[in-house]
């Protein structure tokens, strides 16, 4: 029986690419708690932004297999060093993915343009100095800027660009992300959120977080961005601390 996750003993490496971690494997392991859901939402593009050494990407493509035929895959990564640690790692699982060097999406919007039906994200979240952001090599996978944002915000602008009408993006954050706020900025464009895994280790608490089109969202989204600019910075903390009991924010228990 063949495995449903890339093998780690098949995974490539360089010394300039981030290699799997415990935030790697929350989002595999979010996506394999999701799997008969992703089956059924029957997709026809998945794409991985920023691939690394191609872990979450090939797992990906194991899970869905023959269940799932026809699905083209793609991954991009501002590193060519893990562009070619991708091809390898899938290579030797026998799955194939589009690969792209490239920034987050840069250069793809127009084609690929409410076409991406799976979006996964491992993004660099690592609170940093804002000069370290987008950096050569290894950097460039956990160098997130102030608050661990500064990459993050550009690729939900593109995940809202790429994402189908029926898309879904899978994002791993950090506390330190302020996820709740990354929800409500999420709800502001129209996605409700759930939490599919949350994980805390040693250094770190994360959440795999996913987001998909709310069908309730005309007038609401309008609103939230209104009272996003009018209420004082301590009520707006005060209604983010309150954020996973709001209506949008769905349990881990729902279906999609």
């Amino acid at each position: 029986m063949c495995s449903k996750t890339a093998q780690i003993r098949l995974v490539s490496s360089h010394p300039e690419v981030y290699e799997p971690c415990d935030d790697s494997f929350a989002l595999v392991d979010a996506l394999l708690a999701d799997r008969v859901n992703l089956l059924s939402h029957r997709p026809t593009i998945c794409m991985e932004v920023g691939c690394g050494s191609g872990y979450v990407i090939t797992s990906l493509a194991l899970m869905l297999g023959n269940e799932a035929p026809g699905i083209h895959y793609l991954a991009t990564d501002i590193n060519p060093n893990a562009v070619k640690v991708t091809q390898e790692t899938l290579e030797s699982h026998g799955v194939h993915a589009e690969l792209l060097t490239t920034d987050i999406a840069s250069g793809l919007e127009r084609r690929l343009a409410g076409c991406v039906d799976i979006m996964v994200v491992n993004p660099p979240y690592v609170p940093t100095p804002e000069d370290e952001v987008g950096g050569e090599g290894i950097t460039s996978a956990w160098a997130g800027g102030e608050n661990g944002r500064s990459v993050i915000d550009k690729i939900l602008a593109f995940a809202d660009t790429l994402l189908s009408e029926k898309g879904w993006l899978y994002m791993v954050t950090l506390t330190a992300n302020n996820p709740s706020e990354i929800c409500l900025l999420m709800r502001a464009k129209g996605y409700d959120a759930k939490i599919v895994v949350q994980r805390s280790t040693e250094e770190e608490s994360l959440h795999v977080i996913k987001f998909w089109r709310a069908l309730d969202f005309q007038g609401e989204g309008k609103e939230m961005v209104a009272a996003e600019k009018t209420i004082p910075s301590r009520v707006m903390e005060s209604l983010l601390s309150q954020f996973p009991r709001l209506p949008f924010w769905k349990s881990s228990n729902s279906t999609l």
